[in-house]
């Protein structure tokens, strides 16, 4: 039987404010092509399939679309679904698709398996709907964290397995112990709720899908998350999108490769002065991509990202990340303001606050003194 093992579609998820659902589209159309180039048996979507527990009806459109674009190649398609998606919602869906569509979200049916036969007999796929402990503490005696309620649930397929024999594959959504995450993206959601499940609460079976991760992971040769068909944030820019493809033979797990999915704009991080990166010919290639500048001026620029956008369409997020930090005097701005004396320090105090520390400069330090003059003048002649 061959696998092929995607997950994380977050269908309506926006960057940085711009919709995400043309360029989806045209990925899912890429990997139904190869579904029917690869001979796909089974895919398997392993949660987050709506970035919403509420999402807009393109985006219902999108997924119907993809999933029977999907089974008209040839596979049959599991779903499961995970901590963005609303299980409800989600299963409601599940009665109104085709046959050979199968969207798994009921808690109760953990333990029992989706059985897809081959020339070497059946397949048990078991699908492991995200699990909040809260909701399953009244029927599974003890749970309280994600470790304990995903340990719960393989020893349902443990035990299930063990009575019916054969080959199987268990999907599940959850953050697993020895994975790299992308900075400011799975810590977040990590943070959020979903805490470290151990590598062995997946033994026993001869393959484990995983979702959640947005860069594919392999935990071990058995064990690995596909990643998310688009890049989602910046921090994602240099990892790879596609999916696992997954054969069984007769005795289960044989062997596995990638297949990559295009990547419908590449994202670009530039670092350097503002002045720099507005006019600095090394930057061209990034002009017709996702960009994100971080601009290392001393100085706040004003208005950096219209200016930024006028050279790159596409830049999407400005940083000002001043190249030296000065360090303070750990005093708040409510602090200096009250401690200022004059007016002169009063401002002095604004601009540090806002300057990272650095005061006016020379030629400001001028200006400024020549205003404070005039406003005096001004009130002496009143």
């Amino acid at each position: 039987m061959r696998i092929l093992h995607t997950s994380d579609w977050h269908i309506g998820r926006t960057f940085h404010g711009h919709s995400t659902l043309d360029a989806l589209r045209g990925v899912l159309d890429e990997l139904t092509a190869q579904v029917r180039a690869h001979d796909v048996d089974v895919v398997i979507v392993a949660g987050d399939v709506f970035d919403s527990a509420t999402p807009a009806a393109a985006c219902y459109t999108l997924l119907s679309d993809a999933l029977r674009g999907i089974a008209d190649a040839g596979a049959r398609v599991v779903v499961t679904s995970g901590n963005h998606d609303s299980a409800a919602r989600l299963g409601f869906q599940a009665g109104l698709l085709r046959d050979g569509i199968h969207v798994l979200t009921d808690s109760d049916a953990v333990g029992t398996p989706l059985t897809i036969d081959d020339a070497h007999g059946p397949v048990h796929f078991y699908g492991i709907p995200y699990l909040e402990p809260a909701l399953l503490r009244h029927r599974w005696e003890g749970v309280r964290t994600q470790a304990a309620v995903l340990g719960r649930a393989m020893d349902l397929v443990r035990a299930d397995l063990a009575e019916r024999g054969g080959r199987s594959v268990a999907i599940a959504h959850c953050f697993a112990a020895g994975v790299e995450p992308t900075p400011h993206l799975e810590r977040d959601i990590q943070q959020g709720g979903l805490d470290v499940v151990p590598l062995s609460t997946f033994d026993g079976v001869d393959y484990m899908a995983l979702g959640h991760i947005h860069g594919r992971q392999r935990l071990a040769e058995n064990v690995r998350y596909a990643g998310a068909p688009l890049h989602y944030s910046f921090g994602e820019g240099d990892k790879p999108r596609g999916s696992w493809l997954v054969d069984l033979d007769a005795d289960g797990f044989s062997t596995v490769q990638w297949l990559a999915l295009p990547v419908p704009r590449r994202l670009v991080t530039l670092r350097g002065p503002f002045a720099d990166i507005l006019a600095d010919e090394a930057y061209a290639d990034a002009e017709d991509a996702w960009v994100c500048v971080e601009y290392t001026d001393d100085l706040p620029e004003a208005d950096p990202l219209r200016r930024l956008q006028q050279r790159f369409p596409f830049c999407a997020k400005v940083v000002h990340a001043p190249a030296v930090v000065r360090q303070g005097d750990r005093q708040s701005y409510v602090e200096r303001v009250r401690a200022a004396r004059t007016d002169r320090e009063l401002v002095e105090a604004f601009l540090s606050h806002v300057r990272e520390g650095q005061g006016a400069t020379e030629r400001e330090a001028e200006i400024l003194e020549d205003v404070l003059d005039e406003r005096v003048r001004q009130e002496a002649l009143a």
